[in-house]
């Protein structure tokens, strides 16, 4: 890009956003940033990092936003700098690609002719008018906006092709600012969340990541099953969701999500990042009465909801459900509210003669993990099953279209910036004493010897008409 003088816009503001010097220093604040976004982790994966800082250190990164730069407000703005100086310099230099482009040489010029080639020439002995129709035929199948002039008995023909080539630097320029733009509008319209959704469970809500908020989808997300296959070592090998989504209760859309296979609906993209299991709301207990004749009861019972005890004393209700306690398996909180007396509180477990042989003795002796605390009773936990729940990230990013359109637009403009020329051609036929003379010439903006070759293929081409060898 050059720093073309203009006196079109003497504004010192114009002057300075036109600046190569500009382009060239927020390049290289871009280049800074991008190798501290490398060495600083980002966002949620800056946590173990920010840990491991003294409290200075951590106050300045994060008063700076290092640890989410790509979203600072510093960062937007050196991006909208960087664009509207390339568009500042893509105005600066379009008159005068426009004047080139639409250019047109006279067809008599003499200048292209001076340095001129033997081979570029050869007679006739045709008449010149004749000569001159049957060289436009061949100049017209070859080359677009073909003109000719006439001028004492002599015709003159110029072509070209490739003149387009001149816009190709400001494909490039308006791909950048596609890029450009397009981070621009996934970092201010575009999130990161996630949700976890039960088996068999749907939601219509998930989770931004950066504020903990929640956002509503405008659909729902079911997960209508969740399977994962292990190792021999235990280690998960595959995880995998069947997710339905429906839109004002009806199913739209049922895919397998799985890890680096992601699911796209409604322009949010979900990825399989992780699972997890929580007990059932239900559970299987054994209630045993040793007061007189020993008596047993089993039953299903849920969390939060209140049971009469067997005898009448009082009521009972689950308060807390573990699938794992501190190493000892699954294990429920029971609450006891007798018609007299203080409420009492203690754990039972799935395993309760294993867990009593891991206990310690102070443990042991505290009611709070004794299953006879409330005497007549003794309590125990028969079953509880385990549900397992999907954990998906959820991302929408409006801004990867408008990237996607500017990386194929690079490309394109790329190609015809250093794989087109702008060729011109002429082609002079003059009297030459009792003799018709054919004169080739052509010029271009660059590619030199793009141009011989075109050159030497119209030559061959006139030869083989008029049937003349060399």
């Amino acid at each position: 890009m050059k720093n073309i003088q203009t006196t079109n816009h003497p504004n010192a503001v114009w002057r300075f956003l036109s600046s190569v010097k500009l382009t060239i220093v927020l390049l290289i604040l871009l280049a800074i940033v991008s190798i501290l976004g490398t060495l600083i982790p980002q966002g949620r994966e800056s946590a173990e990092f920010a840990g491991s800082l003294g409290p200075a250190m951590l106050r300045f990164l994060s008063t700076l936003q290092l640890f989410d730069m790509y979203d600072a407000p510093w960062f937007r703005l050196i991006i909208a700098f960087l664009a509207l100086n390339l568009i500042v310099c893509s105005i600066n230099r379009f008159p005068a690609t426009w004047k080139r482009f639409t250019a047109k040489p006279g067809p008599d010029r003499k200048k292209p002719f001076e340095n001129g080639h033997g081979e570029d020439h050869f007679q006739l002995h045709l008449s010149t008018d004749e000569a001159a129709t049957r060289v436009e035929k061949i100049f017209k199948s070859a080359y677009k906006n073909v003109r000719r002039k006439i001028v004492d008995g002599n015709h003159y023909f110029y072509g070209d092709k490739g003149r387009f080539s001149y816009f190709g630097v400001y494909l490039v320029h308006l791909s950048v600012l596609l890029i450009l733009v397009g981070s621009l509008v996934g970092s201010f319209f575009g999130f990161e969340a996630y949700v976890n959704i039960l088996e068999g469970e749907k939601t219509d809500r998930i989770f931004i990541r950066k504020t903990m908020k929640p956002m509503k989808l405008g659909f729902d997300v079911r997960c209508d099953k969740f399977s994962v296959d292990f190792y021999k070592t235990g280690a998960p090998k595959e995880f995998k969701s069947i997710l339905t989504f429906l839109v004002d209760g009806k199913p739209v859309q049922t895919s397998d999500l799985l890890v680096n296979h992601p699911v796209t609906f409604s322009g949010v993209t979900f990825y399989q990042a992780n699972y997890g299991s929580v007990p059932d709301k239900e559970l299987q207990l054994r209630i045993i009465r040793k007061s007189g004749e020993p008596k047993s009861w089993d039953m299903t019972v849920k969390g939060d909801a209140n049971y009469p005890l067997p005898g009448g004393e009082g009521t009972f209700k689950i308060i807390d459900i573990r699938n794992d306690i501190m190493g000892l398996g699954p294990a429920a909180l029971i609450l006891i509210q007798p018609k007299t007396g203080e409420p009492k509180e203690f754990w039972v477990f799935k395993n309760h003669a294993a867990v009593q042989k891991k206990l310690p003795a102070p443990m042991l002796a505290s009611p709070k993990f004794n299953p006879e605390a409330f005497a007549p009773y003794r309590f125990s936990l028969s079953d509880l099953k385990s549900l397992y729940y999907t954990g998906l990230q959820a991302n929408k990013d409006p801004g990867v279209p408008i990237v996607w359109a500017g990386c194929f637009l690079m490309v394109t403009g790329l190609f015809v910036t250093f794989f087109l020329s702008h060729k011109r051609l002429w082609v002079h036929v003059v009297r030459e004493g009792t003799a018709t003379g054919i004169r080739v010439a052509g010029t271009t903006n660059k590619n030199p010897v793009g141009l011989e070759t075109e050159r030497r293929s119209l030559i061959q081409k006139l030869r083989n008409e008029f049937d003349i060898k060399g």
